[in-house]
């Protein structure tokens, strides 16, 4: 079999989640996901979102003077709270916090940070430290260890691209798209002398129990009529979530992205068009989750790899490092968890991080799931201040 073919078959079915064949490895017999348990919806800004232009601090005069050409004005914040206030494109998450569901985390990056989409992408995605290289992501090592054998739900990306967070050495997720089920297609594949074509077909053979499954939720779970999704791609994706988290498909990680915010021209525009797309496609999701009375069984997480430089460029931003990242639902605490930005204490131009990322997920899989996070190499202590 053509190497090159094979592994983008592999891709195509799983999500980029290479599974060993069996005589390679064995795993220790875990304890089944079990239904009604929590889940988790992540959201990932790719391009680096500007994190001082999101959630803002317009008290500071620092903020104004290091933009001159892209600072949010005074009158224009919403949601003020101690210094702090949103962007106006996002009156979906000011209205959430309004209404104490949306924590905001300040200052969140890590040690030695890189500007390099791929490899910052690629440290939050596996949680390794900045000189460490992982192949398995977080989130599919922690599915590894908590699905028997392999549940091709267990987590589910909806999207256009794999995402290296959901991949394990099982084929526990899977990443589709809504158009995928239009017509479904349930196929079993026998076993062969051959253990690549084994490896793919079983993999082929996961994707495809996962589609039947979909497609059975999903005929069964109408949309919510009272609950006025918006005409963009994040918010077609997080309504087709709502759909399957309202069915009980019991995946316990939901996975999506928007791209369009490596702002380093033309930020005033390009940045508010795509947090308003961030803002209403989430209040409609959160609504919907909050009408079915599901809301605190489901985590949303929004993050991006890194965020931009203090310093305008003249029309916009340029990579940088620490920005804030935003809980909603999840019985969280609905509180804002560390110092708003020091301006004056740079390092090199950027933000110093002060709450590393990695204790957020500790805190994530600690309190959700009861999951120790050492297991998967996480060492940071969880934030105490998260939950309730």
């Amino acid at each position: 079999m053509n190497r090159r073919n094979f592994f983008k078959l592999t891709g195509t079915y799983t999500g980029g989640m290479l599974l060993l064949p069996d005589f390679l490895h064995a795993f220790a017999q875990q304890e089944q996901l079990k239904p009604g348990d929590n889940s988790l919806v992540f959201i990932q800004l790719y391009g680096g979102n500007d994190g001082l232009n999101t959630y803002i601090p317009y008290t500071n005069e620092l903020y104004y003077k290091y933009r001159p050409n892209i600072a949010i004005a005074r009158d224009k914040v919403i949601g003020a709270d101690k210094g702090m206030a949103f962007h106006p494109a996002l009156k979906g998450l000011a209205n959430i916090q309004q209404e104490g569901n949306l924590s905001v985390i300040q200052n969140v990056g890590y040690p030695e940070p890189s500007r390099s989409h791929f490899r910052s992408r690629e440290i939050w995605e596996t949680a390794s430290d900045a000189d460490k290289y992982l192949t398995n992501g977080w989130l599919g090592r922690f599915l590894d260890l908590q699905c028997k054998g392999h549940q091709p739900l267990a987590g589910l990306n909806v999207d256009m691209v794999d995402n290296l967070s959901l991949k394990g050495m099982e084929p526990n997720s899977i990443t589709t798209r809504e158009s995928n089920y239009k017509s479904g297609v349930n196929k079993t594949y026998a076993l062969s002398d051959n253990p690549e074509l084994d490896f793919v077909r079983r993999i082929a053979n996961s994707a495809s129990e996962g589609a039947s499954t979909i497609s059975s939720v999903l005929s069964k779970t109408p949309e919510n009529p009272d609950v006025d999704y918006p005409k963009n791609e994040l918010a077609k994706n997080l309504k087709w979530m709502a759909r399957l988290i309202k069915g009980g498909i019991n995946s316990k990680v939901y996975y999506t992205s928007l791209n369009g915010f490596d702002t380093h021209e033309h930020q005033l525009n390009t940045h508010n068009s795509r947090l308003a797309v961030v803002g209403d496609a989430v209040y409609a999701f959160y609504s919907d989750l909050k009408k079915s009375g599901l809301l605190n069984q489901v985590t949303i997480v929004l993050f991006s790899e890194f965020g931009r430089r203090v310093q305008d460029n003249g029309g916009g931003t340029d990579h940088g490092t620490a920005a804030p990242m935003f809980v909603i639902g999840g019985n969280n605490r609905g509180k804002v968890i560390g110092e708003n930005p020091n301006l004056v204490n740079l390092d090199n131009g950027d933000l110093v991080h002060n709450i590393d990322f990695r204790s957020v997920y500790a805190s994530l899989l600690k309190d959700k799931f009861a999951f120790d996070p050492k297991k998967i190499g996480i060492a940071n202590d969880p934030l105490r201040s998260l939950f309730s």
